[in-house]
This record gives C-alpha cells, structure tokens and sequence, in this order.
C-alpha cells in the first residue's frame, strides 16, 4: 500500500507550557476546523474523539496512542471517517525555545495511489490550521494547579499460606473486581508503596506484595523464578477475589510486572513500569554475569545488605533527596536478609526471555525519576516508543518525576501518585 509522510512545523512566540496545555487536551474542541466533538473511551480506557468539521456531515473518530506531559508529546491514530484510507498514525511535540516554541506535527498515511495525495494535501492544510490556533489558544490559556491528592484509605497486613507465605499490605474492598498489585524493587519491601496505596485504594482496591523473602514473605523450597513470581501474584489475585489486575512495579518489581504480561497479557487491565522495565532481559551473559558478581563480593566477603546500604542509597537518591527519604531508602535495604538478596540477583540475572512488546495489549503507564542512574528518561523513553511501534492498539505514556532518583516514588510521592491516580482511573472506567 502506498504510504507517504506530511511534516508540518511552525514557530509559536507562546511558551511551551501555555501551548502545550492546549494541545494535550486532546477532545478539547480548540481546532477551528471542528464543529462538535465528544469523547469516547476505548479499549483500557483510551481516549477517542467523535468530531465532525464545517462542511460535512461525516462523523471522525480518532484515538489517542501515545501521551507526555513531560515531554509534550501526543500520538493518535484514525479509526474512521477518512475515506480510502488504511491507516493514519499523527504526533504532535512542543518543543521549548529560548523566545518561545516550536510545534511540530507529523502524519503518516497509508492508502490507495489516487487517494494518498488527496488525503495528504487536506491533512496538510488541516496541521497548518491547528497550528496556528494553538498560538491563539496559548494567549488566553491558564495553567491549572495540581490536582489535591484525596484523603488517604486505610490500610492493612494479610499473611496468607505457608508454601512460601506471602505478606500483603491492603486497602479496603471496593467491590471491584480488578486488583492492582504493587510490587516493589531488588533493594525495597512493600511498604516502599504506602503513600501510593493510600491514595489509590480511593480508586480500586489495591495490595502491595513482599516478594519471596522480604517482610513477611517467605523463601520457597528452591531458588526464586520468574514464573515463581507471577504465580504468587496468581494466588494473590485468586486470595483475593479479583478478576483483572493493574500491575505496578519498580525497578525489579516493573520486570517481574512485564514477565506477567508476556504470559497473561489477557488478565491485565493496564500495566505501571517505573524505574526499569527490560532488566536484564536484553543484557549479555558477561554484562548479566558481571551485574551479579560486584553485587554478591560483599556478601562473600561476609557483609549483609545492611552494611553496603549506605553505598546503595547514594546510587538510589537523587542529588535533592531529603534525610527522611535517605533514611527510608536506608532502612528497606538493610532490612533485606542476605539469602534473599542472593536469591532475587540469581533470579533478576538469569532472565528466561526477551520480552515481545507486540504482545502488550493494554494500557502501560512507565515513569522514571530525573535523576535516576539505573533507569534515566532517555532509556525508558525509547523502551516506551518501542511498545508504541510494537503493539497493535498502542495506549503508552511516559512521563519524567521531577527531582527523584530512582525510586521515584519514594521520593515524590505526591507527583507520582497524581499521575498514578490518573491511569487508575481510565482503566477503571
């Protein structure tokens, strides 16, 4: 099928935030070329928008595929109402400038050879038009403040089974049927999850899980596996009587999360992956073998994970992280038995898989911190474009939390949880 790309840029005198918070509005009805629009919600919760424009009575429908407030950046795609045409996947940036910004919007199409050119010319001129209506816009646009998080829930501790136990930490029961389960990093425990529980129990129940080993959870009867992992969050899932589950995890726990949805892809209503997402699934044998090793040398030389937490919580924090974040940083490492961390190394070093993004079939929130050394925003940024090509519905966002480390949302837990909040929403809807 021919395919051909329309590029239009243009130069706006507005700052980036004041058109960006036009643009990201993605069924505000600001195009002048839109005479009505409405939104729709589509699988996951993705935003779609019904429109129709001056002249014609057909009714479009666009959704949205990609989304960054941190980056400023909106992907959509066609559903209908383009005629002849296959397929339209559109992005549009706002890029900052010293004397105001720069928006880009770009257009791939593919459809029949007497069809591309028409559409092409009329896609043209309707991104010139928009963004033209964008400076407009920005003149008169305000800055909303941040949303107040809500009261916070209460929360609980279960202990359940013995082969090996696991300990939880829950929120009241909502009636729901969709859990979202929290798992946490090779170096955390779950209460690392406590502010996030306690604002997102408004929105579903939710329980944050000690992974084999750590708090209250127990080792089994042999090494940890992957799959050991994904079976406990079956089990945790079945304990608790939910039907689909939201998966967020950080750093160790965003791999565990992504493994589970290689196998039950069909369970998740979304997926949240902060700090990490890859591990070492796509590492080498020596980069894998070399990651364990300069972890375990402390060990063998007799220390346990208390004595290396200082060290640790200095690669964790970012450069502005207060004392009561170091000290809890500090406090979930040297809590860690050495068998445990031993166990999760051998386990996060040899991964049974590179993962296939093709099959990620729901919605992926990922976030980094700004200042993380062990996942920055440049690399989880380009894993999240890679599920955006990848998969066949794409709904990704990413997105950056100001000044935290790598565990980010110890760090700050009030502007993590606002975009958590948010996700949790859609996908509960």
């Amino acid at each position: 099928m021919p395919r051909d790309r329309v590029q239009v840029h243009g130069k706006l005198a507005a700052s980036a935030d004041a058109v960006w918070s036009v643009a990201r509005d993605f069924c505000g009805l600001w195009h002048p070329a839109m005479t009505s629009i409405r939104a729709e919600s589509g699988p996951g919760g993705a935003p779609i928008r019904a429109f129709t424009v001056a002249g014609e009575d057909t009714l479009y429908r666009e959704q949205r595929t990609y989304f960054s407030d941190s980056d400023r950046v909106l992907g959509y795609t066609h559903l209908a109402g383009i005629a002849g045409v296959q397929a339209y996947d559109a992005r549009v940036s706002v890029t900052p400038t010293d004397d105001g910004c720069v928006v880009q919007w770009t257009a791939t199409v593919s459809a029949p050879a007497d069809r591309l050119a028409p559409i092409c010319t009329g896609t043209r001129a309707i991104l010139e038009m928009g963004i033209e209506a964008l400076g407009r816009a920005a003149r008169e646009a305000t800055m909303p403040a941040p949303a107040p998080l809500p009261a916070p829930v209460a929360l609980s501790t279960m202990v359940f089974d013995d082969l090996p136990r696991l300990g939880v930490t829950v929120t009241p029961d909502t009636g729901d049927t969709t859990l979202a389960v929290f798992l946490h990093g090779i170096g955390g425990a779950r209460g690392n999850w406590d502010a996030q529980l306690a604002v997102a129990g408004t929105v579903m129940r939710c329980a944050a899980l000690d992974l084999r080993g750590y708090g209250d959870s127990t080792l089994g009867p042999r090494p940890s596996g992957v799959d050991d992992y994904c079976a406990d969050i079956l089990r945790l899932r079945a304990h608790l009587g939910a039907d689909r589950l939201v998966l967020v995890g950080l750093s160790y726990g965003s791999w565990i999360a992504t493994s589970f949805a290689m196998r039950h892809p069909e369970m998740l209503a979304g997926l949240v992956l902060s700090g990490g997402c890859t591990g070492m699934s796509e590492a080498g044998p020596d980069e894998r073998e070399a990651f364990r090793v300069s972890r375990e040398v402390p060990m063998d030389a007799g220390q346990v994970p208390a004595d290396f937490a200082p060290a640790v919580v200095k690669v964790l924090a970012g450069p502005n992280a207060s004392d009561e974040t170091r000290r809890k940083l500090y406090e979930s490492m040297a809590a860690i038995p050495a068998p445990t961390y031993r166990d999760a190394l051998v386990c996060f070093t040899n991964p049974l898989e590179k993962f296939d993004f093709s099959r990620m079939t729901m919605p992926v929130l990922m976030m980094t911190g700004e200042y993380d050394r062990l996942a920055p925003p440049a690399e989880i940024r380009a894993v999240a474009g890679r599920i955006w090509d990848a998969a066949a519905q794409p709904d990704v966002q990413f997105e950056v939390i100001t000044d935290a480390g790598h565990v980010c949302n110890v760090e700050q837990p009030a502007a993590y949880g606002r975009r958590l909040l948010d996700f949790l929403g859609r996908v509960s809807a």
